[in-house]
């Protein structure tokens, strides 16, 4: 059984989203605050629902401290939805929004849906693609020359779906409909971002830049 944490202020809609996840077979875990947060965090849920605005410790900074333990998709319940608070969420370590008020239903779909993609992701092997790079696709970890590089769980799915392609050119609303998995058109800002991320700490870590810009179209994963 599939273990999910909601965090968020609200009573009300902690109790809605504990009595409809239940209801569809999950076991879930609540948290009020931030502080409380933290401490159902330890307990290793396989999803998280985050409110953003909470009082005191935000969704945003609650999201960057347990990123350092937690692996599990983190998705943000929240109000705003412009271009400036995606990035900073998906920098803080989040892989989705959901604007409130939104579809109880539409919010099942999407928990079901990361929840697959993390199961698929736990049944690939690792692959040498070169002596500098190793991508273990169980582990869900990139080494660059040995050393596991710092990548979120957005960056890393980026990663596998063009190295799984080798060579395929995918563009930017593409890349966001596979990896973030809604119908929503792609966010160029957002795909930039994250390419542009993962291009430092492959730098950072001597493995080179693996994903290639292909101009006006968008981005493959260079063969070796």
């Amino acid at each position: 059984m599939n273990k999910i944490l909601v965090i968020d202020d609200e009573a009300d809609l902690r109790g809605m989203l504990r009595d409809y996840l239940e209801m569809n077979g999950y076991f879930v875990l609540t948290a009020k605050d931030g502080q409380e947060g933290l401490k159902q965090a330890e307990k290793q849920p396989d999803l998280i629902l985050l409110d953003i605005g909470m009082p005191g410790m935000n969704g945003l900074e609650l999201c960057r401290s347990i990123r350092s333990f937690v692996s599990c998709p983190i998705l943000f319940l929240t109000a705003r939805v412009e271009d400036a608070d995606k990035i900073a969420g998906f920098q803080a370590g989040g892989d989705d929004y959901m604007v409130k008020p939104f579809s109880i239903h539409e919010l099942g779909a999407r928990v079901e849906a990361h929840l697959r993609r993390e199961m698929r992701s736990q049944n690939k092997a690792a692959v040498k693609f070169a002596d500098d790079l190793v991508i273990d696709y169980a582990e869900r970890t990139v080494y660059g020359k040995g050393v596991p590089l710092p990548l979120t769980k957005k960056e890393f799915d980026i990663v596998e779906l063009l190295s799984t392609h080798s060579g395929m050119v995918f563009d930017k609303e593409r890349i966001y409909e596979r990896v973030w998995g809604t119908e929503e058109d792609g966010d160029s800002a957002v795909i930039a971002e994250h390419i542009r991320r993962i291009r430092n700490k492959m730098n950072g870590h001597g493995c080179g830049d693996r994903i290639e810009t292909v101009w006006g179209v968008g981005y493959k994963w260079r063969k070796s």
